[in-house]
């Protein structure tokens, strides 16, 4: 079996901020997000609905997508997710 890899945006309530991360599983890390078991700047800012992501097997792109979409400007992420969530409902709800 493949392993894959998700890029993903998540924002806070207000949705005035954005992190951007990749990870090898996405229900374990948007659950650590939620519950705010690691300490850093999504627990700081209260950063925790997943509005975005992009599945992919190859661990290098997976980084290398990361790493583009978190030199974007704030105006090409909110497009980007509006592409496929207009409504920046939390993607994650029903998990």
């Amino acid at each position: 079996m493949d392993k894959t890899y998700t890029v993903y945006i998540l924002t806070n309530y207000n949705e005035t901020t954005f992190y951007i991360g990749v990870t090898g599983n996405l229900q374990k890390r948007i659950f650590e997000h939620k519950n705010k078991v690691v300490e850093g700047f999504t627990k700081k800012y209260n950063v925790d609905k997943l509005v975005y992501y992009e599945i992919t097997n190859d661990v290098e792109s997976a980084i290398n997508r990361e790493k583009q979409l978190k030199r974007w400007h704030r105006q090409w992420k909110i497009n980007l997710i509006k592409e496929v969530n207009p409504e920046f409902k939390d993607l994650s709800e029903n998990w």
